[in-house]
């Protein structure tokens, strides 16, 4: 992807990606709670603090930027999302948002928690 595509991508709202997120994942039987539980698991965000993004409508790149803390297993995020390999994307933020498309995905595809979440050995 080219940076004028990640530019644009990182200008996204999360408060207009996020309920489609918890569409994709209520489509397939899972619920707000755990769409909630993912992102807060990645990000470091509490409830507070995600409700807090969504009621500012800040951009993906906001998001990030405001978000507590990482996961340290986040790097253990792999496979394809849109297309690419999540462990080759170059562009920090833009892989820091494909492990949020992945974890959705991954809850969408009826993955057990424990396996979203990287706790599971």
């Amino acid at each position: 992807m080219n940076n004028k595509n990640n530019q644009r991508v990182f200008g996204y709202k999360f408060a207009s990606i996020y309920p489609m997120y918890i569409q994709k994942a209520e489509n397939k039987n899972r619920t707000k709670k755990e769409v909630d539980q993912v992102i807060c698991w990645l990000t470091g965000y509490d409830q507070a603090g995600l409700e807090k993004q969504i009621k500012q409508e800040n951009d993906l790149a906001t998001f990030f930027a405001q978000a507590p803390a990482m996961n340290p297993n986040a790097s253990l995020i792999t496979g394809v999302v849109c297309g690419v390999r999540v462990q080759e994307i170059e562009d920090p933020l833009m892989k820091k948002i494909r492990y949020m498309d992945k974890l959705i995905d991954e809850l969408a595809k009826g993955k057990a928690m424990e396996k979203i979440l990287r706790t599971a050995n």
